[in-house]
């Protein structure tokens, strides 16, 4: 399912965000950059992509790492999953973290993270006196695999 969403090209160069394959849930976010830019070992960059888009209401812009620059090459965004909520009309940034140990170079051009607009549901809230019982209960943080 394909759906049309308003995008804006704030810098010279930016690159409209491409998806690799007909079926690929995410598309490409491209690197705008005037220069070269290091990301040393542990360094978080702030990546600008050069694009601004009007996602359409009930859906969220997901900014997941690529696969492949984050096993080969240890860059993924540092929040690991950046939100863009619908009312964000700014240029999206990629937080990208160097999880490696060595120094990585990200060109202009280059892929840096993909998007995923998804549908989300907002919660309202109620606080109540107790909650309802389950098998579960409060265990957690790998309670299920005992």
């Amino acid at each position: 399912m394909a759906m049309d969403v308003a995008i804006t090209l704030v810098r010279e160069g930016a690159a409209v965000p491409t998806y690799g394959s007909a079926e690929a849930a995410g598309a490409d976010l491209y690197a705008c950059l005037e220069a070269p830019v290091t990301i040393a070992a542990g360094q978080t960059v702030m990546i600008p992509t050069g694009v601004a888009m009007a996602i359409p209401a009930g859906l969220v812009g997901l900014v997941y790492a690529r696969s492949g620059l984050a096993t080969k090459r240890g860059l993924a965004p540092a929040n690991k999953v950046g939100v863009i909520d619908s009312d964000y009309r700014g240029e999206i940034f990629v937080a990208l973290h160097n999880h490696g140990e060595a120094a990585q170079s990200v060109e202009n051009g280059e892929r840096v993270a993909q998007l995923v607009l998804t549908p989300y549901v907002t919660a309202a809230f109620q606080t109540v006196d107790s909650l309802d019982d389950t098998v579960r209960g409060a265990g957690g943080f790998g309670s299920t695999g005992k």
